[in-house]
């Protein structure tokens, strides 16, 4: 993830705690992480459609050997290729579902650009195609509907705080203060919430992004299992 803001710790946390992880972490100890109490974990497979994360390999099935519940992200390059294209890619590259309890739905990680133009050069209207065409395809290839993350200010930048996915997809939202503060327009609630970037985790080597799920364990396992 990329967003960079200075932390504070919220003061309205839900209960299930998570992080997020890339190359950027290096090796990471995965008993340590569960063992610290870390109930779950969005690790990057993808980006484009030709980037592979160096330690999505090995990450994603370290994570699940240790109990821990993850789920892949893909992060958007919306001015590279179709959002068909990149779900088809992230999806043949470890973001698919599977029905095994500790297995979340991929997500699709749409943010600011940290190559270029903000918004990818695209309109908002040209912006909300291509997220969901993404969704449509990851949904098509997979039966589960894409988490998306994202900031309340791109969000409203870049799709004109377009409501039209949050019926289906969970949001997790990137805040780094107390509260999660004012949400994209048509979600009411965020699933999870990412509240800073410099967290510390046993079993990881210096800062990592920490997460809340809006909810307990079993609630997170429904969302694991395409569960009511």
């Amino acid at each position: 993830m990329t967003v960079l803001v200075t932390s504070m710790l919220p003061a309205d946390a839900a209960t299930t705690d998570g992080i997020d992880v890339s190359h950027y972490q290096g090796g990471i100890t995965w008993s340590s992480v569960a063992s610290a109490g870390t109930q779950f974990a969005y690790i990057k497979a993808t980006e484009g459609t030709s980037y592979k994360d160096s330690k999505f390999g090995t990450n994603y099935p370290a994570a699940y050997y240790a109990k821990v519940i993850r789920g892949a992200y893909h992060f958007a390059l919306p001015d590279r290729s179709s959002g068909a294209a990149q779900a088809d890619f992230f999806a043949k590259s470890g973001g698919a579902w599977s029905a095994d309890n500790l297995t979340l739905p991929g997500a699709l990680d749409i943010e600011y650009n940290p190559y270029g133009a903000t918004c990818y050069g695209k309109s908002q209207s040209a912006m909300r195609t291509w997220i969901s065409d993404f969704l449509n395809r990851y949904h098509s290839l997979t039966g589960r509907y894409a988490v998306i993350y994202t900031t309340t200010d791109w969000w409203k930048s870049c799709t004109g705080n377009y409501g039209g996915f949050a019926a289906n997809h969970p949001l997790w939202i990137a805040r780094y203060s107390s509260s999660a503060g004012t949400l994209p327009a048509g979600w009411k609630t965020y699933t999870f919430w990412q509240y800073t970037s410099s967290g510390k985790v046993s079993g990881v080597s210096g800062s990592v992004d920490r997460n809340y799920f809006n909810g307990a364990r079993s609630r997170l396992l429904a969302l694991a299992n395409n569960t009511p």
